[in-house]
């Protein structure tokens, strides 16, 4: 007779040890994932009473507890400076250059110490106002050559950094680190940031005057059928209005370039074009009149107004305009070009506001209406970046109520002209980056 196989694991076995039998492998595994989840509940309660002896343990927890995403492992191009040939191409901060050129800035204009002058008093005394100048610029290079040299001594390295006048490259923190910093991914972005190199090559987007109102002509692509959808995109553009395109056969086909010096004459300040695919919006073709630059967008995750859950009935007032989270030459680019499509003046009557919000050179446009109230008892006071309460706003909450269309743009190209059928140079084209912890806005 043929011995019959024990549902028991043999003895010194592994874990992974698979009986021949299905349902006792079934059984096996139900058992140890009940033993699993009991030795995680054992050790969560266990922490939940060592944290409710010691507050602190909690607190240090949460404070680590933050997960590792691709936006905190987000890595930059290595540039001491934004005045480069190609610079739009790069994935640098600019506003950490700024902020870093300023600091060294501060650095060379601080005066000098007791200790730094009378170190150098002797020969200040020998020679002239020219000399003492030389003298100093001789002092700041010997004190970093002693920097290089000490770097064993690591009394002699602070002593010697504290003394030393000349630039120091601020270190880039890890992804480990920026996992665990209080610091948010998402920031107002400062639009007075913009590189030299960017506003010479972009003059009509980089104005120091005040935009005028624009005035945005919005059509579609030749035989599309997105009507609706065009008519959404002149409520959300104020001051602007569509013009469809004949799909007749024997009617003139006519180009971007033809609109946009039809546009042109008539003192519009942009063309929108709507893509179609598959009778759904697939993409946006946006054109800085009078002379460019072209900006051809990707849409997805399309909703109108009408069928989002509790959404409102937007005003004919200009909205305020909110640009998050765009960094880099690109990111301040693009956000120059959707600062011309607003009103400058926005009317506050309203209480209406459009949000473009960069992720992971996504971007998010929502239209929202706002309104304030007090606080109800059941609800979180507001706190800053820090996890303090903000200071004004105690009793103080915001509704808000989106208004739509809702939908995502990822940017795909970037052309300094008024795009044409092909051959054309591009300044900047997507999918040229396959590190995907390397974004271009």
């Amino acid at each position: 007779m043929p011995k019959k196989s024990s549902s028991k694991a043999p003895p010194q076995s592994s874990t992974d040890y698979k009986p021949a039998n299905k349902l006792r492998r079934q059984l096996l595994h139900v058992k140890r994932k009940r033993a699993k989840d009991e030795a995680r509940r054992k050790e969560r309660f266990g922490r939940k009473k060592e944290e409710s002896k010691d507050p602190s343990l909690r607190a240090e927890r949460l404070r680590k507890n933050i997960p590792l995403t691709l936006e905190r492992k987000r890595v930059w191009d290595d540039a001491d400076s934004d005045v480069e040939e190609g610079g739009l191409g790069l994935s640098v901060d600019v506003e950490r250059i700024k902020r870093q050129r300023k600091e060294d800035e501060d650095e060379l204009n601080r005066p000098l110490s007791k200790e730094e002058q009378s170190s150098g008093g002797e020969e200040e005394d020998e020679e002239e106002e020219d000399d003492d100048q030389d003298e100093v610029d001789s002092m700041i290079a010997t004190s970093d050559e002693d920097d290089d040299e000490g770097d064993e001594d690591e009394d002699d390295k602070e002593s010697s950094k504290s003394k030393t006048r000349g630039r120091s490259k601020s270190s880039i923190p890890t992804a480990t680190e920026r996992a665990t910093s209080p610091s948010q991914s998402t920031r107002s972005t400062n639009l007075n940031l913009a590189p030299e190199a960017l506003a010479a090559k972009f003059p009509q987007l980089f104005s120091n005057e005040v935009p005028p109102a624009p005035k945005i002509l919005i059509t579609t692509s030749i035989h599309s059928t997105l009507h609706h959808e065009a008519e959404l995109l002149t409520d959300l553009f104020p001051n602007s209005v569509y013009i469809r395109r004949t799909a007749h056969h024997h009617s003139y086909k006519f180009s971007l370039r033809e609109i946009c010096s039809f546009a042109s004459n008539r003192n519009y300040t942009a063309v929108v074009v709507l893509q179609e695919d598959q009778k759904r919006p697939s993409g946006l073709t946006i054109v800085h009149l009078p002379h460019g630059p072209t900006f051809t967008f990707s849409i997805s995750n399309w909703v109108e107004g009408k069928k989002l859950p509790g959404h409102g009935n937007p005003t004919d007032h200009w909205p305020e305009l909110i640009l998050n989270n765009f960094r880099t030459p690109l990111g301040i680019l693009t956000a120059h070009l959707f600062r011309n499509l607003f009103p400058p003046q926005p009317e506050f009557e309203g209480r209406q506001v459009v949000t473009l919000a960069n992720q992971r050179d996504y971007i998010f446009v929502r239209r929202h209406r706002y309104v304030f109230r007090e606080k109800r008892e059941t609800e979180k006071a507001v706190v800053g970046t820090d996890g303090e309460q903000m200071k004004g706003a105690e009793g103080i909450r915001v509704g808000l109520q989106e208004l739509g269309p809702r939908f995502t743009l990822k940017l795909r190209r970037v052309d300094k002209g008024i795009q044409r059928a092909s051959g054309q140079e591009w300044e900047w084209k997507g999918g040229m980056e396959k590190t995907r912890t390397k974004f271009q806005l």
